[in-house]
């Protein structure tokens, strides 16, 4: 069983004076009144009402452990709704030097904030004062709540079911209870709705995987733990134990019931949900699209955004809109939010000229159509009816070159929006396996790269952190990976568009034997203008660096030599998902 599988590790206390360490990290249970101009510290939003902060209060869960919430609510004898921000990271870090320096890392100022909020959850400031209230949980293993904690887990899935249900009775609620934020925040909501505890309203996941094994630490079939081990390290600090994905994932390489189990069981999601999406995070972008798709909603919503999860996560105009989701499934307020496009996505351009909240009824739009566009080893180029003869190309992994690349150039306006896959015939030659990464990139008509940057900080120092990295700060393009030794597609989870991979059985190549893999990019929203050119790359190296500055880079286990078969018996090709107009 999974938990036979866990592996534990010490976690460290929370040292007062450490860059996790913020003004509310202590342990001081009690309830006092902020006044409308309190101000947690100077670089914050001052409140501009009056708050209620009950600090510190035990919250009992089903098997006897005991974690610790704040609870944040306007003065008043009114109920209120409540929104919980469910996480590792310490309900007291939103004045922490780390969290501030993440804001400044993308070009936020701390002052759009109270400080009060988790990092990367809601903010108390702007939600008490439209009449709801916030609970910041510690949760299992986390600070002072005791047990041992979990990583993106259906534990976490239960644990927060309870804290929900507790929330419900306490007599300043109306019993309507929701979840919100991004990236962890965005992931326990999966398997909270998952538990389907009685008292939850709504769910509006911002950006988060949905799969720890396919999306944080053996993408396609890979063990890149860069993130896996800051999360870890950095972001579980309690007085007990912590798990250690990263020494599970080297004992169990394959899709085991412990992986099973951190995924979240998206049929029993049945509450209505607002979810919000990029096409840019390298870490959470396949996982949000997953989700969607699969969650059993009947009422869902999917925004898809240009930017970076934060800077969109606080925008005004659509904390408004956040605001219109939660009024009427927790208040009942009829405000039209029921007429709200089911799907809003956006097109880029990586010029500026980027399209943002185009209505549709689904993602993709009925008008796109899947088109295959054939690798050609002679030309080099990507064209629209297969090679009649065959011609393979290849490259040695450490030379340089070590990559090949195909160009289609359009001559009219050509809309890319939605899935692209690769179904590629490789061969390995002085190796029994092969990493692949692959990559679909906009070149301008002189046949220049095209790139964008997601956050509002294009300093010198974003320049050098996303040169060769840095991923979910600069947009390069839509990429994808596979150890072709796991190709084994799952038959039921994948469609004609985007394969999904077993993950469970190991198959070795033998030498001069040619197979057929298929590989899931990234999803798109590209706009092509005449002239403008689509490079797909195939590689053995990562061409994307790691997805967060600093992150230790993942060395491919290659060796020899890659070869491209393309053309005839052997017609390889990217389909991508074209916009009919």
């Amino acid at each position: 069983m999974s938990d036979d599988q866990k592996v534990f590790m010490p976690s460290r206390p929370l040292e007062p004076g450490s860059d996790r360490y913020g003004v509310l990290s202590g342990f001081e249970p009690g309830t006092r009144t902020l006044e409308a101009g309190f101000q947690i510290a100077p670089p914050f939003l001052p409140l501009p009402i009056d708050i209620v902060f009950e600090k510190d209060v035990p919250v009992t869960l089903r098997d006897g452990v005991t974690i610790h919430v704040d609870v944040l609510r306007p003065v008043g004898a009114e109920k209120v709704p409540v929104i919980v921000a469910w996480s590792p990271y310490g309900k007291g870090q939103g004045t922490a030097t780390s969290v501030m320096g993440v804001f400044g890392l993308v070009g936020l100022d701390n002052g759009i904030v109270s400080g009060l909020e988790k990092f990367e959850g809601p903010d108390p400031a702007y939600w008490c004062a439209r009449g709801y209230a916030i609970c910041n949980p510690d949760v299992r293993g986390v600070v002072d709540s005791e047990g041992d904690s979990v990583l993106w887990d259906r534990q976490e899935g239960r644990d927060c079911h309870d804290l929900i249900e507790w929330l419900a009775v306490q007599d300043w609620c109306t019993g309507k209870v929701a979840m919100s934020g991004t990236s962890y925040l965005a992931v326990s909501q999966w398997f909270t709705a998952a538990e389907q505890p009685p008292h939850l309203a709504a769910i509006n996941p911002w950006e988060g995987v949905s799969d720890v094994y396919r999306d944080l630490v053996l993408r396609g079939g890979m063990p890149d733990h860069g993130f896996a081990q800051q999360l870890r390290d950095y972001s579980f600090w309690g007085k007990s134990r912590k798990e250690d994905i990263i020494a599970e994932a080297d004992q169990y390489p394959l899709m085991t019931d412990l992986w099973e189990n951190k995924i979240p069981q998206f049929d029993q999601i049945t509450v209505p949900a607002y979810v919000v999406a990029s096409y840019s995070n390298t870490l959470h972008t396949a996982g949000t699209f997953r989700a969607w798709r699969r969650i059993a909603s009947e009422d869902k919503w999917l925004r898809i955004h240009n930017t970076q999860e934060w800077p969109d996560y606080y925008d005004e105009a659509n904390r408004e809109d956040l605001r219109r989701f939660f009024d009427h499934y927790l208040k009942g307020e009829d405000n039209g939010w029921e007429n709200t496009p089911r799907v809003r996505y956006s097109l880029l351009d990586l010029q500026g000229g980027d399209q943002v909240n185009l209505a549709a009824d689904e993602f993709p739009p009925v008008d796109v159509t899947s088109t295959k566009y054939y690798l050609d080893g002679r030309t080099r180029a990507l064209v629209t009816t297969a090679p009649a003869d065959e011609t393979s190309v290849g490259y040695e992994f450490g030379a340089n070159p070590d990559l090949v690349s195909f160009i289609a150039r359009f001559d009219k306006e050509t809309v890319l929006v939605g899935y692209p896959k690769a179904h590629l015939w490789v061969e390995a030659q002085g190796s029994d396996d092969m990493d692949l990464f692959v990559l679909v990139q906009k070149l301008d008509v002189h046949g220049t790269p095209l790139q964008q940057f997601t956050s509002p900080n294009q300093s010198a120092m974003a320049h050098d952190l996303t040169e060769r990295g840095g991923s979910i700060l600069r947009y390069k393009g839509s990429d994808g990976r596979l150890r072709v030794s796991l190709r084994s597609l799952d038959q039921s989870l994948s469609t004609e568009d985007v394969p999904a991979h077993r993950f469970d059985r190991e198959e070795k190549l033998s030498p001069g034997e040619i197979v057929d893999i298929e590989i899931d990019l990234l999803p798109v929203g590209l706009v092509f203008y005449p002239g403008e050119q689509l490079r797909f790359v195939v590689s053995g190296r990562h061409l994307l660096g790691g997805m967060m500055p600093r992150l230790r880079e993942y060395e491919p286990a290659n060796k020899g030599k890659h070869i491209i078969h393309t053309g005839g018996e052997h017609a390889s090709y990217l389909q991508l998902p074209v916009q009919v107009r």
